[in-house]
């Protein structure tokens, strides 16, 4: 099987040689070296966060985002308390699906995928129930690539003392987010996507005073946010059996991110690959599923060209034979695929996959004919 090409994906993604060299190497986790590994992690993050103790901690949890985003929602919302979820795509009803199996009191405001949550509304659903203690939302919604606005958001979360929680999964160091200026209480975010690590663990920013409140309130056992966090604040050990390797990666991962200029160099890069890569598939026809002033820098969906007989199969077989791979579409009201740029992506690669989306074109023109 041919494993040479690179991810055109939110994450993962394609990751440097030298973070995949790091997991070559074996580690206890009872090693006092390997738990100054994870201790140097959660200072970091805070750092990338623009926070620091005792303010904020950081809290690293076994498994994929979900995970991390499940942690938090069963662990943080209590019996009593209900949480307003704002979704525009599969990741933000995700967090109703999680809230539905957990049996978490909440309410869904429901967006189009094309259009950001609107905080006048957040604010008037705040105004108009009292009961709701706690407001989740995606900043980063990969089903469509749309960025949302959490900084607004946050103002109106904030303005009506109710607890924010941000599902940064897809930005997190690649967009900069002043987590404490934003009002977020809460942000997760994962191993395997902008800090350009591989999949194993999320992590949760958490404002220590409110995580301290959640302690005995968890749903889950293993997805205690507070017990996992009393653990390792201990000297950093994990609770339950740590993923090692991924933990030696995304340590190599942050040290490169500070390498190349930190976020903000690795988020000009971000866009500028967005910007390239619609310009240069603009010109072969494929149209942005989005409205420009609100499209991120992570990831984007495309129409297909008009009149194109084509299907999504033959378009990714064509292409993954030549050295990328694209995602399906996701949004249900539009026949899109979706093109990511984040990871080990550059101009140039940006630059050939638009040539052989040309070849593919020319190509399927004879087939057609």
């Amino acid at each position: 099987m041919n494993h040479n090409y690179k991810l055109l994906t939110p994450g993962p993604l394609t990751t440097t040689d030298s973070v995949k060299r790091e997991m070559l190497f074996d580690h206890c986790t009872w090693d006092d070296d390997y738990k100054a590994i994870t201790q140097r992690i959660r200072a970091g993050l805070l750092e990338l966060a623009h926070v620091s103790e005792p303010e904020y901690t950081a809290v690293l949890m076994q498994g994929s985002g979900t995970f991390g985003v499940e942690s938090v929602l069963t662990s943080v919302v209590g019996q009593g308390d209900k949480l307003l979820i704002c979704a525009n795509g599969a990741y933000g009803l995700r967090m109703a699906d999680i809230a539905r199996h957990a049996g978490v009191c909440h309410v869904l405001y429901r967006q189009a995928d094309n259009r950001q949550p609107d905080p006048a509304h957040v604010a008037r659903l705040l105004r108009e129930d009292r009961a709701i203690t706690h407001v989740a939302m995606v900043h980063s919604e990969t089903t469509s690539g749309i960025l949302n606005d959490i900084e607004a958001v946050g103002a109106v979360v904030k303005a009506a003392g109710r607890t924010f929680i941000v599902d940064a999964m897809s930005s997190f160091g690649g967009v900069d987010i002043p987590v404490a200026d934003y009002g977020i209480d809460f942000l997760i975010s994962s191993a395997n996507k902008c800090i350009q690590g591989v999949p194993g663990f999320s992590f949760i920013l958490a404002r220590r005073s409110l995580l301290e409140q959640s302690a005995g309130q968890a749903r889950s056992l293993s997805l205690d946010l507070y017990d996992q966090w009393k653990t390792m604040e201990q000297d950093g050990k994990w609770r339950f059996t740590s993923p090692t390797h991924v933990v030696l990666a995304f340590a190599k991962a942050m040290e490169e991110l500070a390498e190349e200029g930190g976020i903000p160099a690795r988020a000009a890069r971000y866009a500028a690959n967005q910007r390239l890569l619609t310009e240069r598939l603009g010109a072969l026809g494929f149209r942005p599923y989005l409205d420009e002033a609100v499209q991120g820098p992570i990831i984007t969906s495309f129409f297909y060209p008009a009149g194109s007989a084509f299907t999504f199969e033959e378009m990714y077989d064509y292409i993954k034979a030549r050295g990328y791979v694209l995602y399906p579409g996701k949004v249900m009201q539009a026949d899109t695929f979706r093109v990511g740029n984040i990871g080990e992506i550059y101009a140039e690669d940006i630059e050939k996959l638009a040539a052989i989306m040309a070849d593919f074109l020319k190509e399927a023109g004879r087939w057609a004919s």
